[in-house]
Parts: structure tokens; sequence; C-alpha cells
């Protein structure tokens, strides 16, 4: 046998999980996990619809993912690229999980819950920054969240500075596209982009 195709298999393999990583998943944030969020700069949002998956990296400043109490929270959208593949989701699908990732810290946050897509012009105006309002902002009422250990932080290396890749080691957004489109103008578009992200963050 080299697939596993059963449940009962797959129980075989693996055996019981450790009392604690089950205790440590509740239906609503405790202190601690409310401080998680509230320090974490980056999150990364999974959604699924009728026609497949969607994981979508958010960030902006530590707290930008508001707690309104312990089983809600409020994450703004910001401006990206329109393809609101994650909203297009939510619409069909409420169902989301959210990674909470923090700088130099091993341990994530993990929350499960259902979203809804708000315009409530209260809960816009949590979400303003730089003097702006988000189009929209997700209502997310949780069903489960628990942290996650430092095991695949600290095996990756994720926060060693030695470990940072030289951004010229790697193709720019400007190279991908000519791979896709062999006439596309890689400077004209990073001249641009740069204009675009000192613009149009918020």
């Amino acid at each position: 046998m080299t697939t596993i195709t059963t449940l009962d298999e797959l129980q075989a393999l693996y055996g019981e999980s450790h009392e604690r990583s089950r205790r440590k998943e509740l239906p609503q944030l405790i202190e601690p996990y409310r401080a998680l969020i509230q320090a974490s700069p980056f999150v990364v949002l999974a959604s699924a619809g009728p026609d497949g998956l969607d994981c979508s990296p958010r960030g902006d400043a530590p707290g930008f993912v508001h707690i309104l109490d312990e089983r809600t929270l409020l994450l703004p959208d910001r401006p990206g690229n329109n393809r609101i593949d994650s909203l297009r989701n939510i619409v069909q699908n409420p169902q989301v999980g959210l990674l909470f990732l923090i700088p130099g810290i091993g341990e994530s946050l993990r929350v499960n819950g259902r979203a809804e897509i708000s315009l409530d012009p209260e809960l816009l105006e949590l979400g303003r920054a730089q003097g702006k309002l988000p189009r929209s902002a997700l209502l997310i009422h949780i069903d489960s969240c628990y942290f996650q250990c430092s095991k695949a932080a600290l095996r990756s290396g994720l926060w060693d500075a030695a470990q940072q890749v030289e951004r010229g080691s790697l193709p720019s957004a400007g190279e991908i596209f000519r791979c896709i489109d062999e006439s596309f103008d890689v400077e004209a578009y990073e001249l641009d982009r740069q204009q675009r992200l000192r613009t149009s963050l918020y």
C-alpha cells in the first residue's frame, strides 16, 4: 500500500493526537490568543468556493485585524488586484481559515470560522488607514482557534536573518510577466509598479 485512502488507514499511520494539542483548540479567544492577533502584521486567509480553493496574504500594521469580541474579528480589505477570489468564495461559502504570523515569533495562531462581507459604516471606520476607508471588511465569526507550535518556523529558519534571500536572485514581477508574454515591457512595468506601491497601498 503506497496511498492512504481511508480515515482508518490515516489514523493507524499517525496514531492519536496528543491531549495538549486537542485542549488548546477553543471556540473563543483567550487573552494569549488575543495578544498574538494584536501583535500580528500578517495573516493568510484561506477560503473555498465552487471553483476551488484560495489562499491570500493580508498585511498591515500590527493590530489591523480588529478583535470585536471573543468570538468576532474584523479584517479590512485593502486595495489589491481586484481579482477578489477570496471574496467571491465567501459569498458562496462563508467558511474561512486564518493563519496569523508574527515576525521573529515561532508560534502562529490558527482561526477557523465563517465570514461575511460587511459594508457597515461603523465597521469600515474601524478599518480606516492612512485616512482612507476600506471598500469592504470581513466580519469573521470564530468557530475554533488554536496556536501552532514553533516547529515549522524552526525547521524552515523562517525568521533567521542568515536565511534571507537576496531579492535579485529571483525573478521580479515584471520578469514573470515577460515569461507569460514575450512582448511585455519589464522596465516600464517596474517603474510604474514603484509608483503604484507608493500611492495605492490604501
